[in-house]
């Protein structure tokens, strides 16, 4: 790679609050935020944004989510989506990704090398909220790392009866949201979503670290 095509320079996530290319997800309000790696409710046990706010995308990313938020009010009144994770600097993604290193599971993060897309901002991890605030049941817990989790194998876990109907359907109500304002799922998470080309995203936006 030359030096003209090198990916910009990596942005400190301290550096953020206040940058122009990035948008506080406190800013959408039909938006919950509950994020998971801030708190121990997560699958290590513990807060791994250790003090960084991370409640933040690109600002394209948070426009999107706005319009998912405003399309699922539309269709499903007093339903909401609440994040679980949004932007996760290059630092967390490497403590995450070394609690797994060496074990099946590591095919669930991005290796940090390549870097995850959250690590962009051009990446969400969200769920559901029912009219009561509840979290919509969805068959399996976030980052719950199982096949059960996977959109690839839904059809095999329904037949099977390890997924219900409504498991299902839930799922696809996040997905027709999330999709019709241009993010993409991916096959082994329901609860991760991409905004843009991966492999653009990588080669053209600064990383923060």
């Amino acid at each position: 790679m030359t030096a003209s095509s090198a990916p910009p320079a990596g942005l400190l996530c301290e550096d953020i609050p206040g940058h122009p290319d990035f948008r506080s997800l406190l800013s959408l309000p039909m938006i919950d935020l509950d994020l998971r790696y801030a708190s121990r409710d997560n699958f290590v046990g513990r807060a791994v944004y250790g003090g960084l706010d991370c409640a933040w995308l690109r600002r394209e990313a948070a426009d999107a989510l706005e319009q998912a938020a405003l399309w699922l009010a539309g269709h499903k009144p007093g339903w909401r989506l609440r994040v679980l994770d949004a932007l996760r600097p290059q630092r967390v993604q490497e403590a995450l990704y070394a609690e797994l290193a060496g074990t099946p599971l590591a095919l669930y993060l991005a290796h940090p090398e390549r870097g995850s897309i959250h690590s962009f901002g051009m990446a969400v991890d969200v769920t559901l909220l029912d009219e009561a605030g509840a979290e919509i049941d969805m068959g399996s817990s976030f980052d719950e790392m199982d096949a059960i989790s996977h959109p690839e194998f839904e059809a095999e876990l329904l037949a099977q009866g390890r997924l219900r109907l409504e498991h299902l359907q839930a799922r696809g109500w996040l997905r027709a949201a999330l999709r019709q304002a241009g993010f993409h799922g991916i096959t082994t998470e329901w609860w991760h979503f991409d905004f843009g080309d991966r492999t653009q995203v990588r080669a053209t936006l600064p990383r923060v670290l």
